[in-house]
């Protein structure tokens, strides 16, 4: 598919850029007239046409035939072929994967939604994750031929350009892209699942023209997706984001880095669980556990905390208070540093709802300046437990087009 652009692209010819833009265009926009997209791009309708001509030979774009008008000659309208090809994304949770594809307009066409995913050493868990993607590859409705990549979200430190992963399957020295595609048969990017959720809700989400962003991905760990003048910040390799692991308390609590005092200690998922589970050993009481079937000795997950705070039970709430509070205290700081223009509360934990988000909107406002957090819109994901999947398959499709 589209072998003509792809060829363009890497040679670097101009109107490949060009190219590029008005995918770009039909991406954020949806379908046009030449003479509309012309007047966006600012290009001359002929040049439009020559452009928009190529991209159908491509089978990218369709003619989607005359536009409705009340009198006078009606233009053609334009826009993306949904099945010129499909995109795989895999969101990888500290319990589960979520798994997606999206056709070439962005559409989610087929899901599943939490299959389990418990292994812990790298290789397994590289084996499984294989074993997955490619049971849902042979029961989706599309061939294996039309789908074009695969894109794999993975917490901690991710160098999209080497396509290393330094957290949970590092086992090998080689590219760990390299290594998925030799087991799917399909090209595959990976990208750090907070960074990639940040994108779905850019792309599809609660994100509504706002060009400066953050997303506060509050899951097991602690994540940072960031956005600037409407582009995903990666840094030097790569790992930016990663917020969870400002050393902030004075604790002796071991974070997973390694490192002591972490953010991440006391404003995660994680942390919400080992005080819960302590709390319970100290004798204090819970909705849990005067359950019927409460057996002290099953694990107690996180959503199991979270469901239970929404049915009011007293020691959940108080917990995901305390996290709501450190987490807002140290998102003051984001925002003196960054005065982004929207703020996006993600990840397991904003389930929470209200127990998390008054907390942290009043340490917001106590601890962020009041001139920059007035320039701050403060908003729950959109998207929910869809976000990373549906941000890996965006990102697997922007970057086979070259958007990224």
């Amino acid at each position: 598919m589209a072998l003509k652009f792809l060829e363009e692209v890497r040679m670097g010819i101009r109107s490949a850029s060009l190219k590029k833009d008005i995918i770009c265009y039909y991406i954020n926009n949806g379908d046009n007239t030449l003479a509309d997209l012309g007047k966006e791009l600012n290009l001359s309708v002929p040049t439009v046409t020559k452009l928009v001509g190529e991209l159908i030979d491509d089978g990218i774009v369709m003619d989607f035939g005359k536009l409705e008008t009340p009198g006078g000659r009606r233009p053609n309208v334009y826009g993306l072929n949904e099945s010129s090809g499909y995109f795989i994304g895999v969101d990888i949770t500290h319990s589960h994967v979520n798994i997606g594809l999206i056709n070439f307009k962005g559409e989610l066409i087929d899901e599943k939604i939490r299959i389990p995913f418990a292994e812990e050493l790298p290789q397994e868990r590289f084996e499984l994750l294989c074993q997955i993607i490619n049971d849902f590859i042979a029961q989706t409705v599309v061939p294996k031929e039309h789908i074009l990549s695969i894109g794999i979200n993975i917490s901690g430190r991710v160098n999209t350009q080497s396509g290393h992963s330094y957290s949970g399957f590092y086992f090998d020295e080689r590219p760990l892209t390299e290594m998925f595609e030799e087991r799917l048969g399909i090209g595959v990017t990976i990208d750090n699942d907070s960074r990639a959720m940040a994108y779905g809700e850019y792309i599809k989400g609660r994100v509504k023209g706002e060009k400066d962003i953050l997303f506060l991905n509050v899951s097991w760990g602690l994540g940072l997706g960031i956005i600037i003048d409407g582009q995903l910040y990666y840094g030097k390799s790569g790992f930016s984001g990663e917020f969870g692991h400002i050393a902030v308390f004075d604790n002796e609590i071991l974070c997973h880095c390694g490192k002591k005092g972490c953010l991440e200690t006391e404003a995660s998922g994680s942390s919400l669980h080992r005080k819960f589970i302590d709390k319970l050993q100290h004798g204090h009481s819970s909705l849990l556990t005067q359950q019927k079937n409460y057996d002290p000795k099953a694990p107690i997950s996180l959503e199991d905390i979270i469901k239970v705070a929404l049915q009011e039970d007293m020691l959940a709430i108080e917990l995901i208070e305390e996290v709501g509070n450190a987490l807002g205290k140290h998102t003051a700081s984001l925002i003196n540093l960054f005065n982004p223009e929207l703020v996006i509360i993600g990840g397991t934990l904003a389930t929470a709802g209200d127990y998390l988000l008054l907390p942290l909107r009043s340490a917001i406002k106590k601890y962020s300046l009041n001139l920059v957090n007035k320039d701050s819109q403060i908003k729950v994901s959109k998207l929910g437990e869809k976000a990373g999947l549906l941000g890996a398959s965006l990102l697997a499709r922007s970057k086979f087009i070259g958007l990224i």
